[in-house]
């Protein structure tokens, strides 16, 4: 039998998102807007979940797991949204739900998409996904200097962004394997 979801638990929370120019409230009315593409807005690092009457929406950035999982309870599906599996399990063991968690019944909310709930049930959502962020291929110069050039240029504009975030005085780590992207990295973070 369907069943709207009765209760969402959002365990990622606001103050794990890492916004940079809007607050979590107006990211998530960009993620119930009608256009998906509204969350192109967003700048940062999100893992989102929004919901309007029986509909729940959920998406992430690239860099952000977001995790789901129905439980059942007497009023109706518990979704539970969190970052990792462990966080899930944890939660529903604290509800006296454990014997209903498996974490092959978790499902991962695909990276640049809007997940869509409806009227669901359990154990199986029946989910719609539109993609957000769909940018053209095959559009950058044949020019292997002003490719670089543009690659470094984007990535020093997402560093900068992230960087005005932190206190001034915030220690900073780099996560370093030798090769041509976190070297650029590295660099851009030290300039």
């Amino acid at each position: 039998m369907h069943r709207p979801v009765a209760r969402v638990v959002d365990l990622v929370g606001d103050d794990r998102q890492q916004l940079w120019n809007l607050s979590p409230a107006e990211a998530r009315a960009k993620l119930l807007s009608v256009e998906p593409t509204a969350l192109l807005d967003v700048a940062g690092s999100f893992a989102l979940v929004a919901r309007d009457g029986e509909r729940v929406r959920m998406a992430r950035s690239l860099d952000r797991p977001l995790r789901y999982f129905l439980a059942k309870e007497v009023a109706g599906p518990m979704l539970v949204v969190a970052e990792r599996i462990s966080e899930i399990r944890d939660f529903l063991a604290s509800c006296g739900y454990e014997d209903q968690f498996h974490p092959s019944y978790t499902r991962m909310v695909p990276a640049h998409h809007v997940t869509t709930l409806r009227l669901i049930g359990c154990p199986d959502p029946n989910p719609t996904y539109t993609r957000f962020f769909t940018p053209p291929r095959a559009t950058g110069p044949a020019d292997l200097d002003a490719l670089g050039a543009a690659y470094v240029g984007a990535l020093a504009v997402e560093i900068e962004s992230f960087l005005r975030t932190l206190p001034t005085d915030e220690p900073l780590g780099v996560c370093f394997s030798g090769g041509a992207d976190s070297g650029a990295v590295l660099l851009l973070v030290e300039h």
